[in-house]
Protein backbone atom coordinates (compact mmCIF):
# COMPACT_ATOMS: atom_id res chain seq x y z
CA UNK A 1 0.00 0.00 0.00
CA UNK A 2 1.49 3.28 -1.10
CA UNK A 3 2.02 5.90 1.91
CA UNK A 4 0.09 9.05 1.29
CA UNK A 5 0.35 12.45 3.32
CA UNK A 6 -0.43 15.82 2.66
CA UNK A 7 1.75 18.92 2.60
CA UNK A 8 0.38 22.27 3.90
CA UNK A 9 1.93 25.31 4.04
CA UNK A 10 1.81 27.27 7.64
CA UNK A 11 3.74 30.49 6.84
CA UNK A 12 2.76 30.88 2.59
CA UNK A 13 3.94 34.69 2.78
CA UNK A 14 8.16 33.09 3.64
CA UNK A 15 10.33 32.48 0.67
CA UNK A 16 11.85 30.30 2.84
CA UNK A 17 8.51 28.11 3.75
CA UNK A 18 7.47 28.55 -0.41
CA UNK A 19 10.57 27.08 -1.63
CA UNK A 20 11.13 24.45 1.09
CA UNK A 21 7.47 23.07 0.15
CA UNK A 22 8.12 22.47 -3.20
CA UNK A 23 11.13 21.05 -2.95
CA UNK A 24 9.90 18.39 -0.51
CA UNK A 25 7.01 17.49 -2.22
CA UNK A 26 9.02 16.88 -5.51
CA UNK A 27 11.66 14.21 -3.21
CA UNK A 28 8.98 12.43 -1.78
CA UNK A 29 7.00 11.81 -5.00
CA UNK A 30 10.30 10.55 -5.96
CA UNK A 31 10.22 8.04 -2.94
CA UNK A 32 6.71 6.50 -4.20
CA UNK A 33 4.98 8.84 -1.25
CA UNK A 34 1.48 10.16 -2.59
CA UNK A 35 1.30 13.91 -1.86
CA UNK A 36 -2.14 15.55 -1.40
CA UNK A 37 -1.80 19.86 -1.33
CA UNK A 38 -4.26 20.42 1.02
CA UNK A 39 -4.90 19.05 4.74
CA UNK A 40 -7.62 16.42 4.52
CA UNK A 41 -9.54 14.35 7.20
CA UNK A 42 -7.19 11.84 8.78
CA UNK A 43 -4.03 10.19 8.07
CA UNK A 44 -0.51 11.66 8.09
CA UNK A 45 0.37 15.61 7.40
CA UNK A 46 3.34 18.02 7.13
CA UNK A 47 3.32 21.88 8.20
CA UNK A 48 5.86 23.43 7.35
CA UNK A 49 6.54 26.90 9.27
CA UNK A 50 8.87 30.04 9.74
CA UNK A 51 8.13 31.06 12.66
CA UNK A 52 5.87 29.42 15.29
CA UNK A 53 3.32 32.21 16.32
CA UNK A 54 -0.11 32.09 18.17
CA UNK A 55 -2.06 31.78 14.98
CA UNK A 56 -0.46 28.66 13.35
CA UNK A 57 -0.09 27.02 17.12
CA UNK A 58 -3.54 27.50 16.89
CA UNK A 59 -3.96 25.93 13.51
CA UNK A 60 -1.44 23.26 14.11
CA UNK A 61 -3.69 22.10 16.78
CA UNK A 62 -7.37 22.28 14.85
CA UNK A 63 -5.17 20.04 12.54
CA UNK A 64 -3.97 17.33 14.75
CA UNK A 65 -7.20 16.49 16.15
CA UNK A 66 -7.85 14.66 13.37
CA UNK A 67 -4.51 13.68 11.75
CA UNK A 68 -0.59 13.03 12.72
CA UNK A 69 0.91 16.01 11.60
CA UNK A 70 5.22 16.13 11.18
CA UNK A 71 6.12 19.83 11.77
CA UNK A 72 8.87 21.17 9.86
CA UNK A 73 10.26 24.54 10.45
CA UNK A 74 11.97 26.37 7.76
CA UNK A 75 14.16 28.72 9.97
CA UNK A 76 15.89 27.89 12.96
CA UNK A 77 14.46 27.53 15.89
CA UNK A 78 15.25 27.61 19.77
CA UNK A 79 14.37 24.70 21.78
CA UNK A 80 11.63 26.41 23.26
CA UNK A 81 9.69 27.09 20.08
CA UNK A 82 10.29 23.61 19.22
CA UNK A 83 8.38 21.95 22.27
CA UNK A 84 5.76 24.91 21.51
CA UNK A 85 5.09 22.76 18.05
CA UNK A 86 5.12 19.82 19.70
CA UNK A 87 2.92 20.76 22.77
CA UNK A 88 0.71 22.07 20.33
CA UNK A 89 -0.01 18.61 18.63
CA UNK A 90 2.92 17.81 16.55
CA UNK A 91 4.14 14.15 16.01
CA UNK A 92 7.67 15.04 15.63
CA UNK A 93 9.29 18.41 15.30
CA UNK A 94 12.25 18.38 12.13
CA UNK A 95 14.82 21.52 10.68
CA UNK A 96 14.79 21.78 7.15
CA UNK A 97 17.92 21.98 5.87
CA UNK A 98 17.54 20.37 2.15
CA UNK A 99 15.08 18.21 -0.13
CA UNK A 100 16.67 15.45 0.08
CA UNK A 101 17.82 15.34 3.65
CA UNK A 102 14.51 16.22 5.17
CA UNK A 103 12.51 13.99 2.66
CA UNK A 104 14.64 10.92 4.13
CA UNK A 105 13.58 12.36 7.94
CA UNK A 106 9.75 12.56 6.71
CA UNK A 107 10.16 8.87 4.93
CA UNK A 108 11.02 7.32 7.73
CA UNK A 109 8.73 8.27 9.86
CA UNK A 110 5.84 7.77 7.76
CA UNK A 111 6.84 4.21 7.28
CA UNK A 112 7.17 3.80 10.95
CA UNK A 113 3.73 5.26 11.68
CA UNK A 114 2.24 2.73 8.80
CA UNK A 115 3.65 0.12 10.03
CA UNK A 116 2.37 1.22 14.02
CA UNK A 117 -1.15 1.70 12.00
CA UNK A 118 -0.96 -1.58 10.99
CA UNK A 119 -0.58 -3.38 13.95
CA UNK A 120 -3.12 -1.54 16.02
CA UNK A 121 -5.85 -2.99 13.09
CA UNK A 122 -4.23 -6.25 13.67
CA UNK A 123 -6.16 -9.08 15.59
CA UNK A 124 -3.69 -9.25 17.94
CA UNK A 125 -3.80 -5.96 19.12
CA UNK A 126 -7.72 -4.65 17.70
CA UNK A 127 -9.15 -8.53 18.91
CA UNK A 128 -8.04 -8.47 22.53
CA UNK A 129 -7.36 -4.90 23.78
CA UNK A 130 -10.98 -3.07 22.87
CA UNK A 131 -11.49 0.62 22.62
CA UNK A 132 -11.13 4.36 21.12
CA UNK A 133 -10.67 6.59 23.97
CA UNK A 134 -7.51 8.93 23.54
CA UNK A 135 -5.38 7.87 26.60
CA UNK A 136 -6.57 3.67 25.79
CA UNK A 137 -5.10 4.94 21.69
CA UNK A 138 -2.06 6.51 23.14
CA UNK A 139 -1.42 3.33 25.73
CA UNK A 140 -2.09 0.99 22.83
CA UNK A 141 0.43 3.36 20.49
CA UNK A 142 2.87 3.10 22.95
CA UNK A 143 3.15 -0.41 23.43
CA UNK A 144 3.23 -1.34 20.07
CA UNK A 145 6.47 0.55 19.86
CA UNK A 146 7.95 -0.98 22.37
CA UNK A 147 7.31 -4.77 21.74
CA UNK A 148 7.71 -4.67 17.95
CA UNK A 149 10.47 -2.17 17.78
CA UNK A 150 12.61 -2.47 20.38
CA UNK A 151 13.89 -5.32 23.01
CA UNK A 152 13.49 -3.20 26.12
CA UNK A 153 12.27 -4.81 29.35
CA UNK A 154 8.53 -3.13 30.28
CA UNK A 155 6.80 -1.88 33.73
CA UNK A 156 3.15 -1.80 33.66
CA UNK A 157 1.79 0.39 36.43
CA UNK A 158 -1.84 0.76 36.73
CA UNK A 159 -4.65 -0.17 39.07
CA UNK A 160 -6.26 -3.62 39.68
CA UNK A 161 -8.70 -4.55 36.84
CA UNK A 162 -7.33 -2.53 34.18
CA UNK A 163 -5.93 -4.89 31.92
CA UNK A 164 -2.05 -5.37 32.79
CA UNK A 165 -1.74 -8.91 31.76
CA UNK A 166 -3.29 -8.29 28.31
CA UNK A 167 -1.22 -5.88 27.83
CA UNK A 168 1.44 -8.42 28.71
CA UNK A 169 0.37 -10.62 26.54
CA UNK A 170 0.23 -8.14 23.68
CA UNK A 171 3.62 -7.60 23.67
CA UNK A 172 4.58 -11.02 23.29
CA UNK A 173 2.05 -11.56 20.26
CA UNK A 174 3.77 -8.63 18.67
CA UNK A 175 7.47 -8.92 19.79
CA UNK A 176 7.84 -11.79 17.67
CA UNK A 177 9.61 -14.34 19.96
CA UNK A 178 10.04 -17.66 19.28
CA UNK A 179 9.41 -18.59 22.78
CA UNK A 180 6.30 -19.06 25.27
CA UNK A 181 4.68 -16.21 27.50
CA UNK A 182 5.84 -17.62 31.19
CA UNK A 183 4.05 -16.06 34.03
CA UNK A 184 4.57 -15.82 37.63
CA UNK A 185 2.26 -14.39 40.04
CA UNK A 186 4.79 -12.83 42.49
CA UNK A 187 1.46 -12.18 45.06
CA UNK A 188 0.95 -15.65 45.32
CA UNK A 189 4.63 -17.58 45.85
CA UNK A 190 5.22 -19.03 49.16
CA UNK A 191 8.65 -17.66 50.74
CA UNK A 192 9.83 -21.53 51.00
CA UNK A 193 8.88 -22.15 47.68
CA UNK A 194 9.81 -18.76 45.79
CA UNK A 195 13.37 -19.89 44.39
CA UNK A 196 11.93 -23.17 43.34
CA UNK A 197 9.50 -21.14 41.16
CA UNK A 198 12.25 -19.34 39.73
CA UNK A 199 15.18 -20.96 39.55
CA UNK A 200 13.72 -24.92 39.27
CA UNK A 201 15.47 -27.25 41.61
CA UNK A 202 17.60 -30.62 41.14
CA UNK A 203 15.86 -34.05 42.89
CA UNK A 204 16.35 -33.88 46.42
CA UNK A 205 17.47 -30.17 46.92
CA UNK A 206 14.94 -29.88 49.60
CA UNK A 207 12.39 -32.29 51.47
CA UNK A 208 9.83 -33.00 48.98
CA UNK A 209 11.82 -32.64 45.96
CA UNK A 210 11.16 -36.01 44.57
CA UNK A 211 12.05 -35.47 41.14
CA UNK A 212 13.83 -32.20 39.00
CA UNK A 213 11.74 -29.46 37.95
CA UNK A 214 12.22 -26.29 35.68
CA UNK A 215 11.34 -23.16 37.08
CA UNK A 216 10.15 -19.68 35.24
CA UNK A 217 13.80 -18.83 34.05
CA UNK A 218 14.13 -21.86 32.29
CA UNK A 219 10.14 -21.90 30.70
CA UNK A 220 10.74 -18.71 29.75
CA UNK A 221 13.93 -19.30 27.48
CA UNK A 222 13.38 -17.57 24.74
CA UNK A 223 10.30 -15.93 24.96
CA UNK A 224 8.79 -13.69 27.72
CA UNK A 225 8.72 -13.68 31.54
CA UNK A 226 5.98 -11.83 32.66
CA UNK A 227 5.97 -11.01 36.61
CA UNK A 228 2.69 -9.89 37.95
CA UNK A 229 3.08 -7.94 40.86
CA UNK A 230 6.28 -7.81 41.12
CA UNK A 231 6.12 -5.20 43.93
CA UNK A 232 5.39 -8.05 46.15
CA UNK A 233 9.07 -9.79 45.94
CA UNK A 234 10.97 -9.69 49.27
CA UNK A 235 14.06 -8.25 49.32
CA UNK A 236 16.17 -11.78 49.07
CA UNK A 237 14.28 -12.45 45.74
CA UNK A 238 14.99 -9.17 44.12
CA UNK A 239 18.50 -9.61 44.15
CA UNK A 240 18.57 -12.88 43.05
CA UNK A 241 16.52 -11.76 39.93
CA UNK A 242 18.84 -8.78 39.80
CA UNK A 243 21.59 -10.89 39.30
CA UNK A 244 19.83 -13.35 36.57
CA UNK A 245 18.49 -10.58 34.59
CA UNK A 246 22.32 -9.09 34.48
CA UNK A 247 24.19 -12.36 33.58
CA UNK A 248 21.85 -14.05 31.73
CA UNK A 249 22.19 -17.14 33.49
CA UNK A 250 20.87 -19.10 36.86
CA UNK A 251 21.46 -22.05 38.57
CA UNK A 252 18.58 -24.44 39.65
CA UNK A 253 18.27 -25.28 43.71
CA UNK A 254 20.62 -28.18 44.60
CA UNK A 255 22.70 -27.82 40.95
CA UNK A 256 26.42 -26.68 40.62
CA UNK A 257 25.70 -26.11 36.50
CA UNK A 258 24.95 -22.74 35.12
CA UNK A 259 22.66 -22.56 32.90
CA UNK A 260 21.82 -19.88 30.35
CA UNK A 261 18.48 -18.02 30.23
CA UNK A 262 17.78 -15.27 27.65
CA UNK A 263 14.21 -13.71 28.09
CA UNK A 264 12.13 -10.50 27.60
CA UNK A 265 10.85 -9.16 30.97
CA UNK A 266 7.33 -7.41 31.76
CA UNK A 267 6.53 -6.86 35.25
CA UNK A 268 3.58 -5.39 36.31
CA UNK A 269 2.17 -4.28 39.87
CA UNK A 270 -0.37 -2.06 41.39
CA UNK A 271 2.26 -0.44 43.93
CA UNK A 272 3.90 3.37 43.50
CA UNK A 273 7.64 1.49 42.92
CA UNK A 274 8.59 4.52 43.22
CA UNK A 275 7.60 5.49 46.61
CA UNK A 276 8.66 1.45 47.61
CA UNK A 277 12.29 2.54 46.69
CA UNK A 278 12.45 5.23 48.75
CA UNK A 279 11.63 3.89 51.71
CA UNK A 280 13.35 0.76 50.74
CA UNK A 281 11.17 -1.67 49.98
CA UNK A 282 12.42 -2.26 46.45
CA UNK A 283 15.53 -2.34 45.03
CA UNK A 284 16.32 0.89 43.29
CA UNK A 285 18.89 -1.19 40.49
CA UNK A 286 16.28 -3.70 40.07
CA UNK A 287 13.65 -1.16 39.92
CA UNK A 288 15.78 0.69 36.67
CA UNK A 289 16.29 -3.02 35.14
CA UNK A 290 12.49 -3.50 34.99
CA UNK A 291 11.21 0.10 33.69
CA UNK A 292 13.30 0.25 31.08
CA UNK A 293 10.10 1.52 29.36
CA UNK A 294 7.04 2.06 31.58
CA UNK A 295 3.13 2.00 30.66
CA UNK A 296 0.48 2.88 32.67
CA UNK A 297 -3.10 1.53 32.11
CA UNK A 298 -5.79 3.81 32.28
CA UNK A 299 -8.67 3.48 35.16
CA UNK A 300 -12.41 2.57 33.15
CA UNK A 301 -13.03 6.09 35.15
CA UNK A 302 -10.32 7.61 32.37
CA UNK A 303 -12.05 6.04 29.40
CA UNK A 304 -15.93 6.02 29.84
CA UNK A 305 -16.58 6.08 26.98
CA UNK A 306 -14.77 2.44 25.86
CA UNK A 307 -17.83 1.14 28.05
CA UNK A 308 -20.17 0.25 25.04
CA UNK A 309 -17.41 -1.58 22.87
CA UNK A 310 -16.13 -3.04 26.23
CA UNK A 311 -19.50 -4.63 26.79
CA UNK A 312 -20.74 -5.41 23.54
CA UNK A 313 -17.29 -7.22 23.58
CA UNK A 314 -17.83 -9.10 26.34
CA UNK A 315 -21.21 -10.23 25.51
CA UNK A 316 -19.67 -11.67 22.30
CA UNK A 317 -17.27 -13.76 24.22
CA UNK A 318 -19.88 -14.99 26.58
CA UNK A 319 -21.87 -15.93 23.50
CA UNK A 320 -19.52 -17.64 21.93
CA UNK A 321 -19.21 -14.92 19.54
CA UNK A 322 -22.79 -14.22 19.01
CA UNK A 323 -23.78 -10.49 18.74
CA UNK A 324 -26.43 -8.58 20.95
CA UNK A 325 -27.46 -5.39 21.14
CA UNK A 326 -27.53 -3.68 24.28
CA UNK A 327 -31.15 -1.62 24.85
CA UNK A 328 -30.64 2.13 24.96
CA UNK A 329 -31.71 2.12 28.41
CA UNK A 330 -29.40 -0.54 29.62
CA UNK A 331 -26.22 1.41 27.47
CA UNK A 332 -27.09 4.20 29.92
CA UNK A 333 -27.07 2.44 32.97
CA UNK A 334 -23.81 0.31 32.59
CA UNK A 335 -22.40 4.18 31.56
CA UNK A 336 -23.77 5.86 34.70
CA UNK A 337 -22.48 3.08 37.08
CA UNK A 338 -19.30 3.15 39.14
CA UNK A 339 -16.98 0.39 38.30
CA UNK A 340 -13.94 0.33 41.61
CA UNK A 341 -12.45 -2.74 39.70
CA UNK A 342 -12.42 -1.24 36.93
CA UNK A 343 -12.94 -3.22 33.31
CA UNK A 344 -12.61 -6.98 35.23
CA UNK A 345 -15.98 -5.50 37.36
CA UNK A 346 -17.56 -4.69 33.94
CA UNK A 347 -16.82 -7.69 32.92
CA UNK A 348 -18.38 -9.12 35.90
CA UNK A 349 -21.08 -6.73 35.66
CA UNK A 350 -21.82 -7.72 32.49
CA UNK A 351 -21.73 -11.18 32.59
CA UNK A 352 -24.32 -11.36 35.53
CA UNK A 353 -27.09 -9.58 33.06
CA UNK A 354 -26.05 -12.18 30.54
CA UNK A 355 -26.69 -15.04 32.32
CA UNK A 356 -30.35 -13.44 33.28
CA UNK A 357 -30.60 -12.95 29.52
CA UNK A 358 -33.04 -15.22 27.33
CA UNK A 359 -33.90 -15.52 23.85
CA UNK A 360 -33.16 -13.41 20.91
CA UNK A 361 -33.18 -9.66 20.53
CA UNK A 362 -31.48 -7.09 22.71
CA UNK A 363 -29.82 -7.43 26.32
CA UNK A 364 -33.42 -5.24 28.35
CA UNK A 365 -33.59 -3.52 31.60
CA UNK A 366 -35.56 -6.83 32.93
CA UNK A 367 -31.60 -8.38 32.72
CA UNK A 368 -30.35 -6.41 34.82
CA UNK A 369 -30.37 -8.26 38.60
CA UNK A 370 -32.96 -6.47 40.99
CA UNK A 371 -30.30 -5.63 43.88
CA UNK A 372 -28.00 -3.76 41.20
CA UNK A 373 -30.95 -1.79 39.67
CA UNK A 374 -30.46 2.22 40.59
CA UNK A 375 -33.06 3.36 42.92
CA UNK A 376 -34.39 6.20 39.93
CA UNK A 377 -33.28 7.13 36.35
CA UNK A 378 -29.40 8.15 36.59
CA UNK A 379 -28.76 11.99 36.74
CA UNK A 380 -27.71 13.77 33.83
CA UNK A 381 -25.69 15.93 33.53
CA UNK A 382 -23.30 13.72 35.67
CA UNK A 383 -20.17 14.34 37.57
CA UNK A 384 -17.91 13.41 34.46
CA UNK A 385 -19.92 16.27 32.46
CA UNK A 386 -19.67 18.28 35.49
CA UNK A 387 -15.26 17.93 35.67
CA UNK A 388 -15.32 19.25 31.87
CA UNK A 389 -17.33 22.12 32.24
CA UNK A 390 -14.91 23.25 35.12
CA UNK A 391 -12.08 22.08 33.39
CA UNK A 392 -12.80 23.95 30.44
CA UNK A 393 -13.98 27.54 32.55
CA UNK A 394 -10.49 26.77 34.62
CA UNK A 395 -8.89 27.36 31.44
CA UNK A 396 -10.40 30.40 30.55
CA UNK A 397 -12.75 29.27 27.78
CA UNK A 398 -15.81 31.17 26.95
CA UNK A 399 -19.73 30.14 27.18
CA UNK A 400 -19.73 30.37 23.24
CA UNK A 401 -17.14 28.46 22.94
CA UNK A 402 -17.69 25.66 25.68
CA UNK A 403 -21.23 25.31 23.82
CA UNK A 404 -19.44 25.18 20.22
CA UNK A 405 -16.99 22.05 21.59
CA UNK A 406 -19.70 20.15 23.24
CA UNK A 407 -21.95 20.29 19.87
CA UNK A 408 -19.01 19.60 17.67
CA UNK A 409 -17.89 16.38 20.08
CA UNK A 410 -21.53 15.28 20.39
CA UNK A 411 -22.02 15.45 16.27
CA UNK A 412 -18.99 13.53 16.30
CA UNK A 413 -19.47 10.78 18.57
CA UNK A 414 -23.18 10.57 16.99
CA UNK A 415 -21.28 10.07 13.39
CA UNK A 416 -18.69 7.47 15.32
CA UNK A 417 -21.14 5.25 17.09
CA UNK A 418 -23.26 5.46 13.93
CA UNK A 419 -20.32 4.01 11.77
CA UNK A 420 -20.64 7.18 10.07
CA UNK A 421 -24.68 7.26 9.20
CA UNK A 422 -26.06 10.52 8.81
CA UNK A 423 -29.69 9.58 8.82
CA UNK A 424 -29.37 7.96 12.25
CA UNK A 425 -26.51 10.06 13.84
CA UNK A 426 -29.13 12.70 13.02
CA UNK A 427 -31.90 10.66 14.63
CA UNK A 428 -29.63 10.23 18.20
CA UNK A 429 -28.85 14.11 17.99
CA UNK A 430 -32.77 14.92 17.76
CA UNK A 431 -32.36 16.60 14.40
CA UNK A 432 -33.00 16.41 10.99
CA UNK A 433 -30.57 14.93 8.43
CA UNK A 434 -30.53 17.98 6.23
CA UNK A 435 -29.49 20.15 9.26
CA UNK A 436 -26.44 17.55 10.58
CA UNK A 437 -25.39 18.07 7.18
CA UNK A 438 -25.19 22.06 7.63
CA UNK A 439 -23.32 21.48 10.66
CA UNK A 440 -21.13 19.07 9.54
CA UNK A 441 -20.50 21.49 6.44
CA UNK A 442 -20.00 24.26 8.68
CA UNK A 443 -17.63 22.39 10.67
CA UNK A 444 -15.28 21.68 7.69
CA UNK A 445 -15.38 24.80 6.33
CA UNK A 446 -14.46 26.52 9.90
CA UNK A 447 -11.26 23.77 9.91
CA UNK A 448 -10.17 25.49 6.93
CA UNK A 449 -10.35 28.57 7.53
CA UNK A 450 -10.36 29.14 11.06
CA UNK A 451 -6.75 28.15 12.92
CA UNK A 452 -8.92 28.60 16.43
CA UNK A 453 -11.69 26.06 15.40
CA UNK A 454 -12.79 23.27 18.33
CA UNK A 455 -14.33 20.98 16.42
CA UNK A 456 -12.84 17.97 14.49
CA UNK A 457 -14.61 15.19 12.43
CA UNK A 458 -12.41 12.20 13.18
CA UNK A 459 -9.99 11.05 15.74
CA UNK A 460 -6.04 11.71 15.54
CA UNK A 461 -4.68 8.25 14.34
CA UNK A 462 -2.33 6.38 17.21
Amino acid sequence: MALSVWLHNGDPAQPSTAGAAAALRQALRQAAVQVQAEPQGGGYGIMLFAQAGAPLLERLHALTTSACVLAVGCEPLSPATMWRVLQAGACDVLLYTDAQACGAQVLARLQRWHAVQAQLASPAVSGWLVGDSPCWRALLHGVVEVAAFSTSSVLITGETGTGKDLIAQAIHRLSGLAGELTVLDCSTLAPELAGSEFFGHERGAFTGAVQARDGAFALADGGLLFLDEVGELPLAMQAQLLRVVQEQKYKRLGSNTWQPSRFRLVCATNRELEAEVARGGFRADLYYRIAAWRCRTPSLRERRSDIPALASHFLRQLADGRDYALDPAVRDYLLARDYPGNVRELRQTVARIWHRHCGPGPITLGDIPPDERPAGEPPWPDAQFMAAIRQALDRGQSLGRIGQAATDAAIRLALEQEHGNNQRAALRLGVTDRALQLRRKAQADSAKTSPDAPGAESSRPG
